[in-house]
């Protein structure tokens, strides 16, 4: 559950700038699309055109996020996050895993952006995430900008491909359109994230009807400039009946809005056991179902279920298949341990979680809801938050020191012993 400021704060511009309403976006002012069409862009992708009634919801401001039953305050998150030691590291040189792999398969959030930061063994994850595209301001030795493009380190000596995410925030796509699109230009056949947690208020905090929007814009803008690339729906916080009727919203308006199937080319989830009521803790009611108070109503101690997280799984992949979507991959871009301590969670239990964690998303198989292309798995990749990230620190692999925790051991061992 990545703060979505940290997005602006590590390096992607100020918050301020990135929450303004975009030109071609629902708020937009008529004079503003106008300017943006004379210049193209409207023109090249109609699809980035919204209805002027869309994007004047009243945002709830948040100083704190409820995630726990004792919430986490986010009032200075660059002050918190400045007590880490950041240390670059040279890593040994691995080649990107093969595809269906164990390495393949697992992957981890890094919300410092920088998988140098960490001393990774060889048995280390093969993919990565950042919550962001990646995307960094060349300067022309003027000063002046002169180009955008993902600032990435060399993935196939690290061995660790990256997975750019596109953030939607009340519709609002992040980066822009237009930079998105040279992005995808310039990284050919990449897996794009279009959104993080949408039915998340304190996160991308998007109605299923603007969510539409800025998937079908997203969508369109990356296929046009590479068609090589995958595109994943926004993961939602977890696969709970009112978490799939945001999902079955998005799906029926799209159809019924554009007059087309919604093209997706990888599912995704995330796969967190939280509590779902108005005011409470855990992950609330999602935007657009202000008429609903409650869902499933967990408790602290389901947090690390790992039968209600096989529930989810299997309920995320009986909607696929009742809605034709049978034979695409299913991904897990988020999954954890996000309650403390106190609550039950030391590192030693953590590390249960996850092996048992990894093998139910290795051995689930179902022959009428599984992946054909891939012995019939439900799950066929997983990211693992996180490699560490100061409001949540019981799943980091390392510490503030940026040393190995018990977690990075226990993730070592597994891979070693379950390798192919």
């Amino acid at each position: 559950m990545l703060l979505f400021s940290l997005l602006f704060i590590s390096g992607n511009g100020s918050q301020a700038n990135q929450n303004k309403p975009l030109a071609y976006s629902p708020a937009a002012e008529p004079e503003a699309a106008q300017e943006v069409a004379q210049k193209g862009f409207i023109l090249q992708y109609p699809e980035c055109v919204y209805p002027t009634s869309f994007g004047n919801r009243e945002l709830r401001i948040y100083d704190e996020e409820p995630i726990a039953p004792t919430p986490v305050s986010i009032l200075s998150p660059v002050h918190q996050a400045a007590q880490l030691i950041r240390t670059t590291h040279i890593l040994s040189e691995l080649p990107l895993a093969e595809p269906y792999t164990l390495r393949w398969r697992i992957g981890v959030g890094i919300p410092e952006q920088n998988p140098h930061l960490f001393p990774w063994p060889k048995t280390r994850p093969g993919w990565y995430l950042t919550w962001t595209t990646g995307a960094r301001n060349i300067e022309s030795s003027s000063g002046t900008q002169n180009n955008v493009t993902m600032a990435l380190p060399d993935e196939e000596a690290i061995g660790m491909s990256f997975a750019p995410m596109v953030r939607v925030r009340q519709g609002n796509l992040h980066p822009d359109p237009q930079i998105l699109g040279n992005l995808a230009a310039q990284n050919h056949g990449r897996t794009w994230l279009i959104g993080n947690e949408p039915d998340v208020e304190w996160q991308d905090n998007t109605t299923p009807e603007e969510y539409a929007y800025a998937y079908r814009c997203a969508y369109a803008v990356i296929k046009d400039t590479d068609p090589s690339a995958h595109i994943a729906i926004g993961g939602v916080s977890q696969v709970t009946p009112l978490r799939l009727a945001y999902i079955d919203r998005i799906w029926t308006f799209y159809a019924s809005e554009f007059g087309e199937r919604m093209p997706v080319d990888i599912w995704n989830m995330h796969a967190f056991v939280l509590r779902e009521e108005a005011d409470s803790w855990g992950v609330r009611i999602p935007p657009g179902f202000e008429e609903i108070t409650s869902g499933m109503l967990w408790e602290t101690d389901d947090h690390s279920d790992i039968m209600l997280i096989r529930e989810q799984i299997v309920r995320m992949r009986q909607w696929m298949a009742e809605h034709g979507e049978r034979e695409k991959p299913l991904i897990i871009s988020e999954y954890g341990i996000l309650l403390p301590e106190s609550f039950g969670y030391p590192k030693h239990i953590i590390s249960e979680f996850m092996w048992d964690s990894f093998d139910l998303f290795v051995d689930l198989r179902d022959s009428a809801l599984g992946y054909p292309a891939d012995d019939n798995r439900l799950v066929q990749r997983w990211v693992w938050f996180s490699s560490r990230y100061h409001l949540y620190e019981s799943g980091d692999l390392y510490d503030s020191s940026g040393n190995p925790t018990i977690l990075t051991r226990a993730l070592n061992v597994y891979i070693e012993q379950h390798a192919e």
